[in-house]
């Protein structure tokens, strides 16, 4: 993650928080004076949301602590790790929560009162998650540069900004969701439907969470760096006119930096001194090209 993703990542995760914090407040108001399960399920979801929040800053925050004997390639995956705690939580906490709230109301039904308070709660929560997706969006649009929404959630490393989006996404269809069902109890007297809204919801957020989990999964096993650095460095050692060939690169993302391992074939006549001189230069235009090539290990050979 470079600065810029870095700074980007902050400020969907403020905006985030904000939104998700004051909804939440709204929400349990709500539900206490209504009654409703949705609206419940919809403010247990926010609280989780602004929780979510705090790990994800945490986690960031954590991942940038310097290299150290004992982690001498940094702390970078910690933003993952905390990064999947999140989806898991998202999992549990809104997901298992708001299908369970559904299941208890439809077998233990209770009257709604005052159902147009929650549905006016709804409708300010959806202006609000409404903002809170379009500073997110905002600041993945600084990131993404010319690359679809879609190429960019499949190639990015930025563990945060995709959670972030993931949940954006999931509360917006969760407040459409008990906005509609809340709305067909209040007209129909019958709060079946505000059960049904709650379960909705739920599987709403656990297909959520488990694309959110699969993403973060991946880069905890370990992932390449982005294409685009990949083929970036590429082109700088080909431009290189000492190297004869380039036999194999090797790229890992550890957080905000990037691991280059790349094994080379340079020209036959050079001498031990003249290749470690090249090598050394090289990494020099590399790591000025893509800072996030924090470490740079080259070996020169003939086969791969």
């Amino acid at each position: 993650m470079s600065a810029t993703n870095h700074s980007s990542a902050a400020k969907a995760i403020l905006y985030a928080f904000l939104a998700n914090f004051a909804i939440a407040l709204a929400k349990t108001w709500a539900a206490l004076l209504t009654g409703s399960g949705s609206m419940l399920a919809e403010a247990i979801h926010s609280y989780a949301d602004a929780g979510n929040q705090v790990l994800l800053f945490f986690g960031m925050r954590r991942a940038l602590r310097p290299a150290d004997r004992e982690h001498p390639l940094g702390y970078g995956k910690l933003a993952y790790i905390w990064a999947f705690v999140v989806a898991l939580l998202l999992f549990s906490v809104g997901g298992l929560f708001s299908i369970y709230e559904g299941i208890h109301k439809l077998t233990h039904p209770e009257p709604l009162t005052s159902a147009w308070v929650g549905l006016l709660i709804l409708a300010g929560a959806v202006v609000l998650e409404g903002l809170s997706l379009l500073g997110c969006l905002r600041e993945i649009g600084k990131v993404r540069g010319t690359k679809s929404l879609r190429n960019w959630l499949t190639h990015t490393r930025s563990a945060e900004l995709v959670v972030i989006l993931g949940e954006d996404v999931a509360a917006i269809i969760g407040l459409v969701l008990a906005f509609c069902f809340l709305g067909l109890s209040a007209i129909t007297g019958d709060p079946v439907f505000d059960a049904m809204g709650s379960v909705a919801i739920g599987i709403v957020l656990v297909t959520v969470s488990a694309f959110v989990a699969a993403r973060i999964h991946s880069l905890l096993v370990g992932r390449s760096a982005e294409p685009e650095l990949v083929a970036l460095i590429d082109e700088i050692i080909a431009a290189d006119p000492a190297i004869e060939g380039l036999l194999n690169t090797i790229t890992l993302q550890f957080g905000p930096n990037v691991m280059l391992a790349a094994k080379l074939r340079f020209m036959p006549d050079l001498t031990i001194a003249e290749a470690v001189a090249r090598i050394n230069m090289l990494e020099v235009r590399i790591k000025e090209r893509a800072p996030a090539v924090r470490w740079c290990f080259i070996e020169p050979d003939v086969t791969d």
